[in-house]
């Protein structure tokens, strides 16, 4: 009888991470874990901890060592883990976390001949004008000088590595493009997207903080999608060096969302907002996309997941979320 396969999560104590090792279990896998919990924390999967399926590793991917000793027998790894947007500085850590910890889990993956599916980013197209973004478009970059696009620029690197290792040694890659993940557990600060700052500023009854002028737009997507689609790339061998867009196809000005996740909080009137020029952001320049929508014929094709949770309905689950963890007006954080 074949054993269990058995997938490596990096990042698993995060946002996607937490929520596809919900599916993960569900689904008859075993799962290693690794997190190094400076962004995750062991609330999201305290519900597994004690699963035999499940082996959580307090490491960091970034640490050669973590999965040097790590045994070979993982049929798939899954690299969520990473460092994001330098919006107020560390752009130094957002390219070395990023660049180290995607080799090392490529490392692995090419020491067990296994699959990797490697999370990046919309990001990486950039200021590219051409909407919907298709996965095939050029990346149109800002000016080394804004530190803002070093975050564009490492997933970059970590996708044309990912398929320098599948050319060089065999072991299949998948890379994901998302879009705009939320829903709960996402973390509550601009780590976890602009809609975890506005429902927390609603919830404290703060005026909600709008970068520039509030009229770039994006599409969000609510967190179940995003992890069937992560989920449809490991099972699936038709995925296997691909590149995919997964998203929603909705698309919304931030002033808008501002607006929506006031109105579905129950608060009466309009937001309450405090505009943020993008030179008070970081020590130097910074720039913002302007738009940002996927083509996913690609992902519907060949994974066979589309965006079914809309906006409404998936803020609404958010704010509800959101609701129940954050503390009354002057108590600390639970």
């Amino acid at each position: 009888m074949r054993r269990s396969k058995t997938v490596l999560v990096t990042g698993v104590a995060g946002f996607l991470g937490s929520h596809l090792l919900d599916r993960l279990l569900e689904a008859g896998w075993d799962v290693i874990g690794l997190d190094n919990l400076s962004m995750g924390t062991l609330r999201n999967i305290a519900a597994h901890r004690d699963r035999p399926a499940f082996r959580f590793l307090n490491a960091d991917v970034a640490d050669p060592s973590t999965l040097e000793a790590m045994a070979d027998d993982v049929d798939c790894v899954v690299h969520l883990a990473a460092f994001k947007i330098p919006r107020y500085g560390r752009a130094l850590d957002t390219l070395r976390i990023n660049a180290r910890g995607t080799e090392n889990v490529l490392e692995l993956a090419r020491r067990a001949g296994c699959h990797c599916v490697l999370a990046s980013t919309s990001d990486v197209y950039g200021r590219n004008p051409n909407l919907p973004f298709s996965e095939d478009d050029v990346s149109v970059i800002g000016p080394s000088t804004v530190a803002r696009w070093g975050y564009a620029v490492s997933k970059l690197f970590d996708e044309h590595l990912a398929f320098a290792y599948q050319d060089s040694f065999g072991a299949p890659v998948t890379v994901l493009r998302f879009f705009g993940s939320y829903g709960p557990r996402h973390h509550l600060s601009w780590w976890g997207g602009p809609q975890s700052v506005f429902i927390d500023a609603v919830l404290r009854n703060g005026e909600i903080p709008i970068h520039g002028d509030g009229q770039q737009t994006r599409s969000f997507t609510y967190v179940s999608d995003t992890v069937e689609a992560i989920y449809a790339s490991m099972e699936k061998p038709e995925a296997r060096g691909q590149i995919f867009n997964v998203g929603s196809t909705h698309e919304i000005s931030i002033l808008d969302l501002a607006t929506l996740i006031t109105r579905l909080s129950g608060l009466p009137g309009p937001p309450r907002l405090t505009f943020i020029p993008y030179d008070e952001l970081s020590g130097r320049r910074y720039e913002d996309v302007r738009r940002r929508v996927p083509d996913v014929s690609r992902c519907e094709r060949i994974l066979g997941v589309k965006a079914a949770v809309g906006l409404e309905e998936g803020l609404t689950r958010t704010i509800e979320w959101q609701r129940s963890v954050t503390p009354p007006m002057g108590e600390g954080p639970r």
